[in-house]
């Protein structure tokens, strides 16, 4: 049967659809033609059929890498719903769970594997992986590859090698916010020709956009306007910092309006408990930090209010893309506050590192010996700076032939016989008895667990790391015992001697003060839309690459004709009163804050790896200056050195 019947009739007998959507009858097309592509399709376009579909068509696995758990969780409950092996590894899957589908994976039952991108951070995985043929790889929130990009994550830049590597037979990219110069660098990442770049139409023309100037201190009660003027339907209301969102829930539920908060702070069931009473309607509003939508599929949604101005218009054309997916009409609306900028700048300054510490961190990976090991943990405690960005570092160096990774490990294992010892050893003939007897003879006994380093294990019986970790995977899959791994490192391999110290460091320095000013040009961006005079809608849609040729009718320019700048309530220019705070914190001469940019981060509320571990976070002055400037407050402090 061609390609394009079979597809078809997967698509009635397995998802229930008469037709495809724009846009995932030529991805799919393509994907079964053998070649890789790239999807750059609105939220709630129907990406993840373009690989669902393929994966039932295909011979060998398809592997999904997504970061968002709640996305994974609901595709996977669907698919299995609908009789299709599928499964998920990330955090929240327990241990016997995740032995169960590596039955299965290795029975060949799996036709669709969904991961975390962490996942490729585990050694005994990536090993088990490789013995796979994977006629697949479908790669969620592609935009994460491109290091210019709104959300850089350095994981998803190794994504392309590791698929060289595993010799996938084809790549699926999927992305509902690339603009032409990501979509470039995702398209070369991984060799996909612009021929096989499908880009649907971002227009969704149910989305009434709105943009109200309004001063910050009238905000709430615009808001609680909106909310008693609406029809009652579910409501988001996007927030920049978590005690906003925690005081605008509060104000909401004193007036009547049935709200809760949603942010990163809170505990992991309490954030779930949140999200599942919102998805079953059980109250109306949320009011969230970005950590809050990815992944949510309620099609219902009547409105998305940003309190505060986005931090990119990729994050808002995400953002509103959670509104009506049924089709019908939404409201999409920004109460738009110059003060908002302050605070957004302020937080692209944060992870930028000194000078210094980047020369020292620098200094020390190029003094190591030609085969070494790092924490990114450890690391980012000795030289302040943000794990992230460590790993960032280590990504630029890689990208530059000065470093090759030799793959991620835990260096400790924690193990729990299920078993007595002498049973595991029957099955196993006198050489392999023998091994076994000695490897857990290296193992330090503790009240229910055993704690063992695979690298001193390996060095006492002088046997190589690899066949030490694979006898546990081997142990633990045949739930002869418990494995729990701890402190993740990094291996590296020096590529060669003949780099220049000075021009490296030059160069990092470079790049973070470039990405630091690029952030300053989106949020310029996300002004300039906030200021816009004319169609809100096309100049939106002009910032992704799609030109419309006549203005929507319907966006609050459109019908009313008004844009203006923003109003600005919060000072720009520190006082003598925050000079005071500065001395003042100066003079207690806090290790952590010596540095000119410590210190200007503390005073404007942005957590450092030094200032957390000496509990900064609780000192009565961190963040009091948060509504100034960050390089206002590094002027009080001197010259910044960079």
């Amino acid at each position: 049967m061609p390609q394009t019947k079979a597809a078809e009739q997967c698509l009635r007998e397995k998802f229930g659809f008469s037709t495809f959507r724009a846009g995932q009858e030529a991805v799919i097309a393509t994907l079964l033609a053998g070649r890789s592509s790239l999807a750059i399709f609105p939220t709630g376009a129907g990406k993840s059929l373009c690989y669902q579909l393929p994966a039932l068509l295909l011979d060998g696995l398809t592997v999904v890498i997504s970061p968002l758990i709640a996305l994974m969780k609901d595709q996977v409950d669907a698919l299995q719903t609908r009789g299709i092996a599928a499964a998920r590894l990330d955090s929240s899957i327990g241990a016997a769970e995740v032995q169960s589908i590596y039955r299965q994976l290795d029975a060949g039952r799996l036709k669709l594997l969904y991961i975390a991108p962490e996942r490729l951070a585990n050694e005994r995985f990536l090993l088990r992986l490789r013995g796979h043929s994977i006629d697949l790889l479908a790669i969620d929130e592609a935009h994460c590859i491109s290091e210019w990009g709104h959300n850089f994550r350095p994981e998803y830049m190794k994504i392309a090698r590791l698929a060289q590597e595993l010799r996938v037979g084809r790549v699926l990219a999927l992305t509902a916010t690339a603009t032409p110069a990501v979509a470039a660098d995702i398209r070369r990442a991984f060799a996909i020709t612009e021929s096989d770049e499908i880009r649907t139409s971002f227009h969704r023309p149910n989305l009434h956009l709105r943009v109200t100037p309004c001063p910050a201190p009238q905000r709430r009660d615009l808001l609680l306007q909106r909310l008693r003027s609406g029809d009652g339907g579910a409501t988001i209301v996007y927030v920049t910092l978590q005690r906003t969102a925690e005081e605008v829930a509060n104000f909401l539920a004193g007036a009547g309006i049935a709200a809760n908060a949603y942010h990163a702070g809170m505990k992991n069931e309490e954030r779930s408990a949140v999200q599942d009473n919102f998805m079953a309607g059980n109250f109306q509003v949320v009011v969230a930090t970005i950590a809050f939508g990815m992944g949510i599929d309620k099609a219902d949604i009547r409105a998305v209010y940003h309190y505060n101005l986005p931090k990119t218009l990729e994050n808002y054309m995400q953002e509103i893309g959670r509104a009506g997916r049924d089709g019908l009409h939404s409201c999409c609306e920004i109460f738009a506050c110059a003060d908002d900028l302050t605070v957004l700048a302020n937080f692209s300054y944060g992870d930028t590192p000194t000078p210094e510490a980047l020369r020292l961190l620098v200094e020390e990976l190029l003094g190591q010996g030609e085969i070494f090991d790092v924490s990114f943990y450890e690391l980012s405690g000795n030289f302040d700076i943000r794990p992230l960005v460590i790993a960032t570092v280590f990504t630029y160096l890689e990208l530059q032939g000065v470093l090759r990774s030799t793959g991620p490990f835990y260096d400790s294992y924690k193990i729990q016989f299920n078993r007595p010892q002498d049973e595991i050893l029957k099955s196993f003939d006198p050489q392999r008895v023998a091994f076994l007897s000695a490897l857990f003879a290296t193992a330090q006994k503790g009240r229910t667990w055993y704690q063992l380093t695979p690298a001193e294990s390996a060095a006492t019986l002088n046997e190589s790391r690899q066949r030490i970790t694979a006898a546990i995977s081997y142990l633990e899959e045949k739930g002869d015992i418990q494995v729990q791994v701890t402190g993740l490192r990094h291996g590296y391999r020096r590529q060669g001697e003949m780099f220049d110290p000075e021009k490296l460091i030059t160069g990092l320095q470079n790049t973070f003060a470039q990405r630091e000013s690029q952030d300053i040009v989106r949020l310029r961006e996300v002004l300039a839309y906030a200021e816009q005079r004319s169609c809100l809608t096309r100049h939106l849609l002009s910032y992704f690459g799609e030109e419309m040729t006549d203005d929507c009718g319907d966006c609050s320019r459109c019908r009313s004709g008004e844009g203006s700048r923003l109003s600005r309530t919060a000072a720009l220019e520190p006082g003598p009163s925050e000079r005071a705070v500065v001395r003042r914190v100066q003079d207690e001469g806090h290790a952590s804050l010596m540095h000119p940019r410590q210190l200007a981060r503390f005073l404007c509320g942005i957590a450092s790896p030094a200032a957390s571990r000496a509990r900064l976070g609780r000192h009565p002055d961190f963040g009091v200056l948060g509504d100034f400037p960050f390089r206002k407050v590094l002027e009080l402090l001197g010259p910044d050195r960079g």
